[in-house]
This record gives structure tokens, sequence and C-alpha cells, in this order.
């Protein structure tokens, strides 16, 4: 199963992105799915996931600005972002978890997609 994410783009400071994740390929379930991204020189870092129990979390930086969303039949997730500033410039990445996970590392997910990129100008 391939994750495949779209909706980056360039946007103003203060504008609005809303990123998509469809699974495809075959049947498809993960206890989590998330967003991820990653900036030139810097690691790639937690931004937001979606439990199948259905609570969200968010990293701190995100927070009252970003909203994921999770279609339960389809296991589309989406992240809406809002509010955004330069410092969210990022290759955005879609994960999914297919087994519990304690924690939202990297390493928690085993299932990625390519990314796309999201670019906020001042």
């Amino acid at each position: 199963v391939q994750l495949q994410a779209s909706g980056g783009g360039l946007v103003q400071a203060g504008g609005s992105l809303r990123l998509t994740c469809q699974p495809s390929g075959g049947p498809f379930w993960a206890y989590a799915m998330g967003w991820f991204r990653q900036a030139p020189g810097k690691e790639r870092e937690f931004v937001a996931a979606h439990r199948s129990g259905g609570s969200a979390s968010y990293a701190d930086s995100v927070k009252g600005r970003f909203t994921i969303s999770r279609d339960s039949i389809t296991n589309t997730v989406s992240l809406q972002m809002d509010n955004l500033k330069p410092e969210d410039t990022a290759k955005h990445y879609c994960a999914a978890a297919s087994y519990y996970i304690t924690n939202h590392s990297p390493d928690s997910y085993d299932n990625w997609g390519l990314g796309t990129l999201v670019t906020v100008s001042s």
C-alpha cells in the first residue's frame, strides 16, 4: 500500500493550505496516521497525528493553527493548515503506523509517502 500526499504549494504568511494523504494499492488499516515535516538541513519532525480511536496529537509549534482529520472508511487523512508562518516551510510527509505506538517519533511509523512541499513566503 502506498501513501500519496497532495496539497502542498506556495502561500503567503497568514494563508492556508490543506494537505491530503490517500492510501492506494489495496486494503489498508493503520493504528495511527500522521504528518511529519523536514526543512533543509534539519531533522524530520512530528507535526500531527490521528489515532484510530479518534484522538489527535499536535506538535506545540502548530497547536491552534493546524487540524488533522481522518476518514474512517477510506483512511484518507487531511491536515488543514491555517495562519501559516515562514517557519512552516518544509517538505511534509504522510506516514502510517500499522501497530500500536506509544510515541510519535518517526521510527514509530512504518509506511511513508513521498512528501509534498509547503513553502510560506514572508
